[in-house]
């Protein structure tokens, strides 16, 4: 396995420790201005001010990231964690919960999206927030913030939370208790369905107390991996003043969705996953209007067959058993045509758009991806890596590990676990003290399957 060492450092001060400074500080403010006569109301002056326990948290239910509702799911015991198998030391059960949150849709309208948290019922010091971002769904019910621990992934969140985070998931739009079709690798929506995650697990931790530490820590594997890169590059672009990124790990991600991607799924080769094409098509066409009906880009009798599929209740591997092994077979020749050659083509460009490839990462940034990958080849990462390199990015702050471990699903469990040792590392909580090799070996034993086939 090949990598670049990264380096350490030190958690800075807590969020909300920060929040009731400000607060006690404004409320100082507002008590000079009482011994005055003539005096408005107390409350008035608090309002006048903006005073408040946590005053940068104070929601307005139409905002985005507003906290909707939250509803416990379970309590997961220590004895239940370490049932999985996985190298950590659980310090301290961890309950799951369901929230949903305020946020907009592919079209910047204001909609609602839902997420899991998990947090340490027994852990006391400041808490770092996490976001993991999960894997392709479309099944809408099949999402950690639905079935708690019976999706497998949302044991990510555990293992976050029982060593000292507060763990978000985000469903992602359309997915848990959001409607309409998933925008399916659309960088914008799911951007902004992660980072609205982060600031309602934000306005989480203030109703309930929890003190958090400045830094945030992103991480996510295959789409989840593609949504934490475009969250990333929202949050360095535009939001840097709201969120200090301490580390990202986007893991196995299609960044070369207009080159890469679009090569091997127009192949006159059979492929794993034959539902990623509609997938994508699909929610694109629905994100921009790109054609009058699917019968623009999908021959019969698959224009009239493929639609009702992506209705929400169906797996990807239902999908796949109505569809031939080799993608372009579903679509029309000059569609193909069209999207691989032409540069005035609608269907390129968005395509174009929504490659993660031109920016330049800031925050320290590990990519992890396994050499097998047959669904997502790592020549995604590989040219993501050298593209950061050439927009300026130092070799210091972003790295590719790769390695042997399987294909898409086998691997994913061993980079998953890699990508959170490195976070606890970069924050200076490391926990194990065993070799890189003994974990390895550890996870892949467990036989934890976080990514299903």
């Amino acid at each position: 396995m090949s990598r670049v060492r990264s380096e350490q450092h030190t958690p800075r001060k807590g969020y909300n420790g920060l929040a009731r400074s400000s607060a006690m500080m404004c409320l100082q403010e507002a008590l000079q201005f009482m011994s005055r006569p003539c005096l408005f109301s107390f409350v008035f002056l608090l309002t006048a001010f903006g005073c408040s326990g946590d005053d940068p948290l104070i929601e307005d239910p139409e905002a985005r990231g507003a906290l909707l509702s939250d509803s416990r799911i379970e309590v997961v015991s220590v004895d239940r964690i370490e049932s999985f198998g996985v190298p950590i030391t659980a310090e301290s059960p961890v309950e799951l919960v369901r929230i949903t949150y305020r946020t907009i849709d592919a079209n910047g309208l204001a909609t609602s999206a839902s997420a899991l948290l998990a947090k340490p019922t027994e852990i006391d010091r400041p808490l770092a927030l996490a976001s993991y971002q999960h894997g392709t769904v479309v099944r809408k019910t099949e999402v950690a913030s639905v079935r708690g621990l019976d999706t497998p992934e949302a044991l990510v969140a555990v293992v976050f939370a029982a060593t000292g985070y507060l763990a978000v998931m985000p469903d992602y739009l359309g997915l848990g208790e959001s409607e309409g079709l998933h925008p399916f690798v659309h960088a914008e929506s799911l951007a902004s369905a992660v980072v609205d995650a982060l600031r309602a697990a934000r306005n989480y931790a203030s109703r309930q107390d929890i003190s958090l530490e400045r830094e945030v820590y992103l991480l996510g594997y295959s789409e989840g991996g593609y949504a934490t890169a475009a969250a990333q590059r929202r949050i360095e672009a535009s939001l840097a003043d709201e969120f200090t990124l301490g580390a990202s790990s986007p893991m196995a991600a299609p960044f070369d969705l207009a080159g890469e991607m679009v090569d091997l799924l127009a192949r006159e080769d059979a492929y794993p996953a034959p539902f990623y094409l509609p997938y994508t098509l699909l929610a694109y066409d629905a994100v921009y209007d790109l054609a009058a009906s699917p019968s623009e880009y999908f021959v019969t009798p698959y224009d009239q067959t493929i639609p009702p599929l992506f209705d929400g209740t169906r797996s990807g591997g239902e999908i796949d058993a109505a569809l031939p092994e080799v993608p372009r077979q579903i679509l029309r020749e000059e569609f193909i045509s069209a999207i691989l050659t032409d540069d005035s083509s609608p269907w390129r460009r968005r395509l174009q758009e929504n490659t993660l490839l031109s920016w330049t990462p800031t925050t320290r940034t590990r990519l992890y991806h396994c050499e097998q990958d047959e669904l997502i080849p790592i020549n995604n990462s590989t040219t993501a890596l050298s593209s950061f390199l050439d927009n300026g990015a130092p070799e210091s702050r972003v790295d590719l590990v790769t390695g042997d471990f399987g294909k898409h699903a086998e691997c994913a469990a061993v980079f998953i676990l890699l990508g959170k040792f490195w976070i606890d590392e970069v924050r200076g909580t490391s926990q194990s003290k065993r070799s890189e090799a003994d974990l390895i070996e550890q996870v892949r034993r467990s036989g934890w399957r976080p990514i299903g086939e």
